[in-house]
């Protein structure tokens, strides 16, 4: 083999190679990548079925109930308009309370209970997670229009 052909069969081989490595790990994120819904889009049945997504809001007062078992509690998550049931096994953040901000990670029951395996409470009193607060504010004005 001449030299330039050397040359071309390793940039052809090269270029192969960072092609493989690109589609590896493009596939990688698409599988690990999570939306956010608001409850008004997970009502409006916008959120995937069967599909890990995220939910945003806030804990409904009156909503939190603790199972007997001691780490299996439901709560209900608003963003004012609308309202979704929430299942959680296992321990909830510290600063986690009705009333304040909250985003759960996990999957859409048929019955239309969201199954979370991960909470994420707010760190502070001026904190909402920006997610959940865009999601009650457009809920807002979605209810003035409306009214």
């Amino acid at each position: 083999m001449k030299p330039r052909h050397k040359r071309l069969t390793l940039i052809v081989g090269g270029l192969a190679v960072l092609g493989v490595a690109a589609a590896l790990v493009l596939s990688a994120f698409q599988q690990n990548l999570v939306f956010f819904y608001s409850p008004s889009q997970i009502a409006n049945q916008e959120a995937p079925q069967g599909k890990a997504f995220r939910v945003g809001g806030l804990v409904e007062e009156g909503s939190l109930k603790r199972q007997s078992d001691g780490l299996t509690v439901s709560f209900n998550v608003t963003d004012t308009a609308k309202i979704i049931p929430v299942v959680f096994t296992g321990i909830l953040p510290d600063l986690f309370k009705e009333g304040k901000g909250v985003v759960a990670q996990g999957k859409l029951g048929e019955d239309g209970v969201f199954r979370a395996h991960e909470v994420l409470a707010k760190h502070d009193e001026n904190y909402t997670p920006p997610e959940a607060a865009y999601a009650v504010e457009q809920a807002q004005k979605a209810r003035k229009t409306l009214q």
